[in-house]
């Protein structure tokens, strides 16, 4: 069984996740590869103990193990995981020009979101409500209006014949929105300016899958899945 590092942590406001680590979750939900969650110490992604850096060099989250086998970053997680296993829903297409589309959307989404604007807005919510920097929280937000989610906007509008999705069918390109989803949920932000994009996120957040990640759902309900 695969063992997913992570971290994990329920708050009066809501249980919350890796959002990198909520990507790689996702598709092994989706992907119904049964796993368990090692539910390390938040503070280990500043402290980055030996035992943590032994396993993923930068002492991030998520990595996984599978039998003797030890992958890091939530990208080459989740591309092994669509190599190496059959069940569940197909995330890649077979098409070279539709897997380049899904391997661009996900890489801005990737960078442009999970490791740029969302942390402004993700990570005060893990500290009491006083303590969160409000203005820094606000630039997150600016960032997503004014770049990323424009972007994602005029994707799902290209897209729009071809299905619900970023590149068409689900993909793992809309793994990373799906942590996107659980910020949004938390935060509350108001997407008015952008219908599809909250259309979008309100049909990710249906779907079996996101459970596991949901701020709704307590950490002892979600430690094992895929299936």
């Amino acid at each position: 069984m695969i063992v997913l590092y992570t971290t994990e942590r329920d708050y009066p406001w809501g249980t919350l996740r890796s959002t990198h680590a909520s990507k790689t979750k996702v598709v092994l939900e989706e992907k119904a590869v049964p796993y368990r969650i090692e539910n390390l110490p938040p503070g280990n992604l500043w402290k980055k103990p030996p035992e943590m850096l032994a396993k993923h060099p930068l002492g991030k989250v998520p990595y996984i193990e599978d039998e003797d086998l030890i992958i890091f970053d939530s990208t080459v997680i989740n591309e092994y995981l669509e190599d190496h296993y059959t069940s569940g829903a197909r995330l890649m297409p077979h098409n070279r020009t539709a897997r380049n589309h899904v391997r661009q959307a996900e890489q801005f989404a990737d960078e442009a979101i999970l490791a740029g604007s969302l942390p402004l807005i993700w990570m005060p919510y893990w500290s009491p409500p006083e303590k969160r920097d409000q203005g820094q929280m606000e630039q997150g937000r600016e960032l997503l209006r004014s770049r990323d989610l424009p972007f994602l906007e005029r994707l799902l509008e290209r897209d729009q014949g071809g299905g619900d999705y970023l590149c068409g069918d689900l993909s793992l390109a809309d793994a990373p929105m799906m942590a996107v989803a659980m910020v949004l949920e938390v935060d509350g932000m108001k997407l008015d300016a952008f219908p599809r994009v909250e259309r979008y996120l309100h049909n990710l957040r249906q779907r079996k899958s996101y459970r596991a990640i949901s701020p709704r759902t307590k950490v002892a309900d979600a430690s094992s899945g895929g299936g």
